[in-house]
């Protein structure tokens, strides 16, 4: 699998019932623990300092078999995703990686 660094800015559509966000928040975050177990999600972070209301930022380390597959099967099976913002930078392996095998 390829590695990817996602960049989701998550904006809650204004008017939005919060039975409904915080149902695609539970969702999200099942979701987000199935992907783990197949190695999809690797790793999360939300930016430090920045928390305006509705909108979050975060950034992750995702794999997927290419750029197609992470946007497809990956990061669209998201429930939080019809109100994502996504940015992903594929990586490649730099031959002085200290944590290459």
């Amino acid at each position: 699998m390829r590695e990817f660094i996602v960049e989701m800015t998550t904006t809650i559509p204004e008017g939005t019932e919060q039975s409904e966000v915080d149902a695609r928040r539970a969702a999200e975050l099942a979701r987000v623990k199935e992907l783990a177990a197949t190695g999809n999600a690797a790793r999360l972070w939300w930016r430090a300092g920045e928390w305006p209301e509705g909108v979050r930022r975060s950034i992750g380390v995702w794999r997927a078999d290419d750029e197609a597959d992470l946007h497809a099967n990956v990061l669209g099976t998201l429930p939080l995703r019809p109100w994502m913002e996504i940015k992903v930078t594929a990586l490649r392996p730099h031959f002085n990686d200290p944590g290459r095998a």
